[in-house]
């Protein structure tokens, strides 16, 4: 990473930020570790309205971009539907990821669950107009007049759009607006544009393998009072593949977790900047699994460097 010239006090109270952050975090997580499964996922809040969010998503990317097939379809909604049952609401998608939107739109609409999610996209595409077409693509797709989270894609353009996002934002079309990546190349981009300009969420890479953003992203998006959606938190499968075979390390019940998935979305989510993760899937065992990391405990700071020092001698 890229050094950066931030004055003294900046610093400083950027460290308080997380503090403050740590210390909430710790109170509304603090959940008795019996009855998990009948606990309410825990929230954390938008900073910029404080609203209050689950702590584990969904993203769509490749799972939900399949045909008409009936059990493709059948097999994704129960996906949605147990979504909910456990206590999530967020779903991402992009006019990227093929056909997801459409089919996150048709079927929230079958289970009558569209006014319950907290719906983000992206816009992926060059220029104001060609920008304002895709959007009005995506909601459409939806089946929603009305986006919770529009988000730059890639950053793709990302001035000419993020114009177009504050107006439609003002207009009430969208509840809020990010800027997105999905490499740590792009985390000093991600960081310069956050300390001088106001967006509401941003979306970027981050799990117990590649911890780039602990230097400069996260600590910023605490001060700045910028939510963190936190994609690839498996790196692709390759986090699993490294523990294959291994049994997962007794003290790890210390803090409610019960398998490797959630492990590795406890580690994320242990970090008080995180709002939200949203790890990708198409089975409702993993959903399932997943959104165990949002019950019960979260590591503390001794316990988080316990599992980073874990995952090193790996």
């Amino acid at each position: 990473m890229k050094e950066t010239n931030t004055p003294a006090h900046t610093t400083e109270m950027t460290r308080r930020r997380v503090l403050k952050l740590a210390t909430a975090a710790g109170a509304a997580i603090a959940l008795p570790s019996v009855a998990l499964g009948n606990a309410a996922m825990t929230t954390r809040p938008i900073p910029s309205s404080g609203e209050a969010m689950p702590v584990v998503g969904l993203g769509t990317w490749q799972t939900f971009d399949i045909g008409d097939d009936k059990a493709d379809r059948d097999q994704r909604r129960d996906v949605l539907r147990e979504l909910f049952e456990q206590g999530g609401s967020v779903i991402d998608s992009s006019p990227m990821y093929g056909r997801s939107e459409g089919v996150v739109g048709d079927l929230l609409a079958e289970l009558n669950l569209s006014d319950r999610a907290f719906l983000a996209t992206k816009v992926w595409t060059q220029g104001r107009d060609k920008g304002k077409a895709q959007m009005g693509r995506s909601a459409a797709r939806f089946r929603r007049p009305m986006i919770d989270l529009m988000q730059i894609h890639n950053l793709v353009d990302w001035p000419t759009h993020l114009e177009t996002l504050r107006a439609w934002k003002a207009e009430g079309r969208f509840r809020y607006i990010g800027i997105t990546h999905y490499t740590t190349g792009a985390l000093d981009s991600l960081s310069d544009i956050i300390a001088r300009e106001e967006v509401d969420f941003v979306q970027m890479a981050y799990s117990i393998g590649v911890r780039q953003a602990e230097e400069r992203l996260l600590p910023l998006a605490a001060e700045r009072g910028v939510a963190i959606l936190v994609n690839r938190p498996y790196e692709s499968g390759s986090l699993f593949r490294k523990v294959k075979g291994r049994d997962l390390p007794a003290w790890a019940a210390e803090f409610d977790c019960a398998s490797w998935g959630q492990f590795f979305l406890k580690f994320i989510l242990s970090h008080p900047a995180v709002t939200c993760v949203i790890p990708g899937t198409s089975k409702v065992k993993h959903l399932i699994d997943n959104a165990g990391a949002g019950r019960g405990l979260l590591p503390n700071q001794s316990q988080r460097e316990r599992m980073a020092a874990y995952w090193r001698e790996i």
